[in-house]
């Protein structure tokens, strides 16, 4: 019997039912979904893949070829397929047949921000050692599939066969067999056994997640009868605990840009070119230099996520750059497809969500407290449960639901997305303020510790890692503020020396202010309130408000040292010294120096006898003995150095410095100065460095080098709070050049800026300076101010002060 119609491979509908069926099986979906997303019956389906239409109307085929999403010649040639009849098959005589060309792969956006990660894919792919399995695994939407799929066609690209297939959620075995087969272009998966024996080729197997069970054991068959096909798999979760010898691949987020970058610089930083890249396909004017300060925003707040990134890019149609980041800065969540059942961000993470169980679940949504870096001993505290952490680490790590990002142990972080969603499930489930006041408690236990450790030589360590907790800090005491004031007091009154440093004395001394004057605080541990008291006046020493402070600080000494807390004591002390000295209580400074250096001498603190030492230095200059006061800095030098103390060094060193100016001797005086500057620089002391800058500029601007001091001026100027310092330096570089009556105006004003801050002595100098320039009734005046502060605080005139007086 001669065959029928249907097979005749003259027939256009056979050569398209063979097309259709392996686009089909090349996208993962069956013919009930391939007929639904077409708008088709699936008997019309069965019917075009059977060969039993002769030729398919060109609408339904244009209907077909938008439910396989091909675009440019892989749609030209689907459609021509539907018209173009069959040739015959003509084969040589015994010559075996020739392989059917394979199916073109899957086209995508251009790749943006992952040249090195296709390099690196490609080198553990190549050779003959090279990777037989590699699983791409990551959070949905961190371009996954993108990624696979421009591998392959680099690949394809040298000659090599490369293809590609889609594992679905009721995907079988046989299904991606047939699947594999069909984008081969061979009639069964076995052919492949024969054909590919010594052929190298690439697989691109996307969504192994999807039916797990089904794609390795396929994944298994293939490996073992076609080794020689290297495989480049995509999946949510690793595979290595299902599929012996695969290597697991993370893929990261894009690359954030840095803060400082020039405009070109920051246009290719990876997520902010695959934004503008995305943006430009749905608004044709072009971005600014001065916009792209809201989009680096943007996509920092967007972690990188190229999900999130093109979702917020197609939104650009109808919303400004700045709309953008107010609209979904914080609503990372919200980002949606414009078109109605586009995927959702939200979607895109509850999927990967949902592959944990319970005890998994439970962890990610109160880890979804920490606002920053975080440790394992972290987790630990704040999970605070019987369950093995470190596992429940490494399933959410390999999931790509926690980031891990550089060296140390506080190096895991939740992407912005997933900390939305899980806080908003620990909400809704009713456990996020229980895991709130957990995450503050375990804070304040580590600020406790660390703040220990921010004098002496582990000092530089301790402030980089509150810098690293910075954010969960700030978390902790704005919730506790208002929840937990008690948890807040001890927390503030841990870090106020961090604060100092990292120029945060005014906000930091305010909230001190306001949870020590908290009814809820008065009747909680007096230690802890005491400690809160001295940390506030440091924090208003700081910023010359010191004198505010006085007699509480006095009274929290009191209790300090009946609960016997040395450090607090020593600290205290220092302080106290410090504020009566700038008000010219020299008696009473003195007493608290003496008592620190006594109490650091029993209990053996070699850094604090060193503290102590170069603040009674400071006594001997007051006193007009400068050589005494150069002998006991050089001193204390020697015994911050044994404690290893580099902070307390280079302190003392500025002393030196400025006792060297005092003493007439400015270019050594300049030498010293500038070496300290940079470091306090480098320490991050904005006090210590007005006093170094001060020492600096003043010097040079008494040696006659006028540019050099205005050098000083500008860099002095951009630290808070030297206002007072910058207008005694202009005061002598208005003298040096003959302007008596700038000079007047200038030293005045120092003085009165300078009254109340950290040292008298600089009052009494801008008086001197002022007696020296004014006109008689004001020199009249100045001098009797100067009288009035030398006989209160037992100051008294240098050399050089006398010869500026004309005395």
């Amino acid at each position: 019997m001669s065959p029928g119609p249907d097979h005749d491979p003259r027939n256009a509908g056979a050569g398209f039912a063979a097309t259709l069926r392996a686009r089909r099986l090349a996208r993962g979906l069956t013919q009930e979904e391939l007929a639904s997303r077409a708008g088709l019956g699936v008997r019309t389906l069965r019917e075009l893949e059977r060969g039993r239409v002769a030729r398919p109307q060109r609408n339904t085929v244009s209907l077909l070829a938008e439910a396989l999403l091909l675009t440019g010649l892989e749609r030209d040639d689907f459609l021509a397929s539907a018209s173009r009849p069959e040739a015959p098959e003509v084969r040589p005589p015994a010559q075996r047949a020739r392989p059917a060309s394979t199916l073109p792969l899957p086209t995508h956006p251009p790749l943006t921000g992952r040249d090195a990660d296709v390099e690196e894919l490609l080198t553990l792919l190549g050779g003959p050692y090279g990777a037989e399995l590699i699983a791409l695994v990551g959070l949905a939407g961190v371009g996954k599939t993108g990624l696979a799929h421009a591998v392959a066609h680099r690949v394809a690209a040298t000659g090599a066969t490369a293809v590609s297939v889609t594992v679905t959620d009721i995907s079988q075995p046989t299904d991606i067999f047939a699947a594999v087969a069909a984008v081969f272009g061979v009639a069964r998966a076995e052919e492949l056994v024969e054909r590919y024996a010594s052929r190298p080729a690439l697989l691109v197997v996307d969504g192994v997640d999807r039916s797990p069970r089904a794609a390795v054991d396929a994944l298994n068959w293939l490996r073992s009868r076609v080794p020689s096909v290297r495989i480049l798999a995509t999946s949510r979760q690793p595979l290595a605990g299902a599929l012996p010898g695969v290597v697991d691949w993370r893929v990261e987020p894009l690359d954030l840009p840095p803060p400082g970058l020039s405009p070109p610089a920051l246009r290719r930083a990876p997520a902010v070119a695959l934004f503008l890249d995305r943006l430009r396909q749905v608004r044709r004017e072009p971005v600014a230099d001065a916009e792209l300060g809201a989009v680096a925003e943007l996509v920092r707040r967007l972690d990188g996520l190229p999900l999130a990134i093109e979702l917020a890019a197609a939104r650009g149609r109808v919303l400004e750059l700045p709309e953008l980041l107010s609209r979904y800065g914080n609503r990372v969540l919200d980002l949606a497809a414009t078109e109605p059942a586009g995927q959702r961000l939200r979607d895109a993470v509850a999927a990967s969500y949902h592959l944990l169980d319970e005890r998994e679940q439970a962890a990610l949504r109160r880890l979804s407290v920490f606002r920053g870096r975080w440790s394992v001993e972290l987790a630990e505290a704040l999970l605070e449960t019987e369950v093995d952490v470190e596992a429940i680490l490494d399933r959410l790590v390999g999931l790509g639901l926690v980031s891990v990002r550089g060296p140390g142990d506080l190096r895991f972080r939740l992407l912005d997305v997933v900390m939305d969603f899980a806080a908003e499930l620990s909400a809704n489930v009713g456990e996020l303020r229980a895991a709130r006041l957990r995450h503050a408690e375990v804070i304040t236990r580590v600020a406790v510790r660390v703040s220990a450790d921010l004098v002496g030589p582990g000092s530089a360590a301790a402030v980089s890692r509150l810098d690293y907790l910075n954010s969960d800090i700030r978390t902790a005491l704005r919730y506790t503020s208002v929840r937990e004031p008690e948890i807040a007091l001890r927390l503030a009154g841990a870090i106020p020396r961090w604060c100092r440093l990292r120029g945060r004395d005014v906000e930091a001394r305010q909230l001190l202010r306001r949870l020590l004057d908290d009814r809820r605080t008065q009747d909680c541990d007096p230690l802890v309130r005491a400690i809160a008291q001295v940390g506030a006046a440091m924090l208003a020493t700081a910023h010359g408000r010191g004198v505010a402070e006085l007699w509480s600080t006095e009274a929290a000494l009191e209790v300090v040292v009946a609960h016997g807390d040395t450090n607090t004591e020593l600290t205290a002390r220092a302080l106290l010294a410090g504020i009566w000295h700038a008000l010219g209580g020299t008696d009473e400074a003195r007493r608290h120096c003496e008592a620190m250096l006594g109490l650091a001498i029993r209990t053996g603190r070699v850094r604090e006898i060193a503290v102590a030492q170069n603040n009674l230095a400071w006594h001997d200059i007051c006193a007009g003995d400068l050589p005494t006061a150069a002998r006991r800095l050089t001193a204390a030098g020697r015994r911050a150095a044994e404690a290893g103390d580099a902070r307390i060094r280079v302190l003392t060193q500025a002393n030196l410095a400025e006792v060297a100016r005092l003493d007439g001797r400015f270019e050594e005086a300049v030498e010293l100065g500038r070496r300290v500057a940079a470091t306090i620089a480098e320490i991050g002391d904005p006090p210590h460095r007005i006093r170094a800058l001060g020492t600096l500029g003043l010097a040079l601007a008494e040696a006659g080098r006028p540019a050099d001091a205005a050098a000083v001026l500008v860099e002095l100027a951009e630290v808070p709070g030297s206002t007072g310092m910058t207008e005694l330096i202009s005061a002598y570089l208005a003298m040096g050049r003959g302007d008596r009556t700038v000079a007047a105006r200038a030293f005045e004003s120092a003085a009165n800026l300078l009254a109340g801050r950290d040292d008298v002595r600089d009052v009494l100098e801008a008086l001197v300076g002022l007696a020296a320039c004014a006109e008689p009734p004001v020199r009249t005046r100045a001098l009797e101010e100067l009288d009035g502060l030398r006989q209160r605080g037992g100051l008294e005139l240098l050399p050089r002060e006398h010869r500026l007086l004309g005395h």
